[in-house]
Parts: structure tokens; sequence; C-alpha cells
């Protein structure tokens, strides 16, 4: 049983991330580049897990990719919140300080967003950050498939806790580094732990540039396709635009769905 910890996200807290358009954009941008850093093979969906995955905002980037995934997260607000946006990805209440309940080799990678700092904190008099990272990191090296990535994005205080994380996930089993995008700038430096569950390859090197530069260099990475901000922007919840852009996110997963025509999206008249 999952006993919530109190500084985690309540009800409130929940509805800002759902209505504010800033966060909702940052938090789209990170999950496009901790994808884009798990460098996952172009010619087939994954099955990935979403660690902190909260009210599904990088869960939504990872479906329109055509992924299937699980999120995880402790706080029951936040998970309501996915829940009433209908996201398409699995939901599971759980705290990952005290593991990841899933069989071996589920996963074929593994992001996370803004999560993983949280387990340095002791909420409890029980919490021991170091044991509870441990925990972590050795269910998650436990979850993935072998030679498979989990890319986690992180805001540690200070370098005493960027060393403490990074040292406990070496414990586990992993290889790998940190990469740091934009690493001059106050607002735009970003921390992403790249974790590879086998023999470690490269680490990938940081975005860098100043902060106009920023929108440049991402837009790199998705050649030929139409930013999700930018494709979602406008769209009208159970409208046609919105049924035939499901619709084709669900081609992508590989999942059998019905052709178009011209009654697709159309609001069915009532009975009486």
């Amino acid at each position: 049983m999952v006993e919530e910890a109190l500084p985690f996200y309540d009800k409130n807290e929940a509805r800002k991330y759902v209505r504010n358009s800033r966060m909702i954009d940052v938090q789209t941008k990170m999950a496009r580049r901790a994808l884009e850093l798990l460098y996952l093979p172009e010619d087939r969906p994954c099955y990935l897990l979403d660690i902190g995955c909260g009210s599904g905002l990088s869960g939504d980037y990872l479906s329109y990719e055509g992924h299937y995934w699980v999120g995880i997260d402790i706080s029951p607000a936040m998970l309501d919140a996915a829940l009433d946006r209908e996201i398409e990805g699995d939901l599971l209440l759980g705290d990952m300080g005290q593991g990841l309940p899933f069989k071996p080799g589920s996963f074929d990678g593994c992001i996370s967003i803004s999560a993983v700092q949280w387990l340095c904190n002791a909420n409890k008099t029980s919490d021991i950050p170091a044991k509870r990272l441990y925990c972590f990191f050795s269910s998650l090296y436990s979850v993935l498939v072998r030679g498979s990535r989990a890319v986690l994005q992180l805001y540690p205080e200070n370098s005493e806790q960027l060393e403490l994380i990074t040292t406990q996930a070496t414990r586990a089993g992993f290889t790998g580094g940190v990469v740091v995008d934009y690493p001059n700038s106050t607002k735009a430096k970003k921390f992403y732990l790249c974790l590879f569950s086998g023999p470690s390859t490269f680490v990938p090197k940081g975005l860098n540039g100043n902060v106009e530069e920023e929108e440049a260099g991402e837009s790199r990475f998705t050649s030929g396709r139409i930013p999700y901000r930018i494709a979602r922007r406008g769209v009208v919840r159970k409208s046609r635009e919105w049924v035939l852009e499901k619709k084709e996110r669900r081609r992508r997963q590989g999942k059998e769905v019905r052709p178009d025509t011209q009654y697709t999206g159309r609001k069915r008249k009532p009975r009486f």
C-alpha cells in the first residue's frame, strides 16, 4: 500500500499542470528531448515506462510518437487529472522509492521528467535517500530489456545530490552519464541522466548555445514532423480533427482502426 508523501502534488497543483500552457509546453519539450536521447528504433513502436508521469503530459508525447507506455506516480491527484484527460497510457499508483512492480525485461526504455530528485528528500524518519535510490535503480535495471536505455530528466539541488544519484545508479548496474543541455544558461539549463542497461556505447552530447538557439537545436531532431505543441494547438476535443488525429496515432502504433469516412467524428443525433 502506497503512503502518499505530503510534499507531493495535491488537486490544486494537479489542476495547474493541465491548465497552464507554459507548463504543458515545457513538459512536452523535455519529453521530446528525453525520447531523442533514448535512440529508439524508428521502424516499430516501443513499450516504454514513464516514471513520475503526473497528469500524463509527457505520456501524451509518447503516444503522439506512436509508442505504448505505462506511467507510475505517487500522487493520486495527478493520476486523477491524467484520467480526466483520457490519456492513452496505463497508469499505476506507486512510490518509485519502494521499487517498480513490473516483471523483468518488461520495457524497451524509460523516461522520467522532473521526478528522480525527490528521492533525495527524507519525508519520513524511516526514509534513507541512498537506500530509496538504490531500490529504485535496481528495480529499474531489472524491468528494462537488456541493452535498452533510461533517460531521467532531473533538477539536482547541488553537485553532492547529483553524485548521490549517479552513484546509486552505478551500484545497481547501470552505465552511462549526465547530459547537460545549455550549460551556460540559467533558465534553459537541463540535466538528463542517460543510463544504459548493458555495455555503455556512448553518452550523447548536450545541446549548447543561447536560449534563442534552443528552438532551432531541438527542431533538427524532429525533421519532417509537425511539432507536437503546434499540432495540438486549436484542436477542439471530440471534433473531427481531434478524432482523425487520434486514429492516425493509433495507426502508427499498429492498432486496427476503421477507415476514415465522411461520417468520421460526426455527432450522432439523439434517439428520442
